[in-house]
């Protein structure tokens, strides 16, 4: 499955995050912002139109790769929903 990536420009702390988080959510209508803590990135803040672009590309590529996968068979609701936690790492069931 390709990856779809989104360009990191700027980024910031935590900390800077919560004490400025009004002028990042302006900023972030115009470019995605890492949010790092203790160096190691936690989080991304984007604009909803661009989140909303990532799930258009998310469902485009799930439906190509689903048409170039050959017949299609029964799906199986139960083993769709434990192979979507075994990948999440969630052992827990819902």
């Amino acid at each position: 499955m390709a990856s779809i990536e989104v360009k990191i420009v700027k980024r910031v702390t935590a900390t800077e995050a919560q004490n400025n988080f009004g002028d990042l959510l302006m900023s972030a209508q115009s470019e995605p912002i890492s949010i790092t803590r203790n160096g190691k990135e936690k989080g991304v803040l984007l604009s909803s139109k661009e989140y909303q672009e990532i799930k258009r590309q998310a469902l485009q590529q799930a439906i190509t790769e689903g048409i170039e996968s050959g017949e299609a068979t029964p799906l199986d609701m139960s083993d769709i929903k434990s192979k979507a936690r075994e990948r999440l790492g969630l052992n827990a069931k819902s």
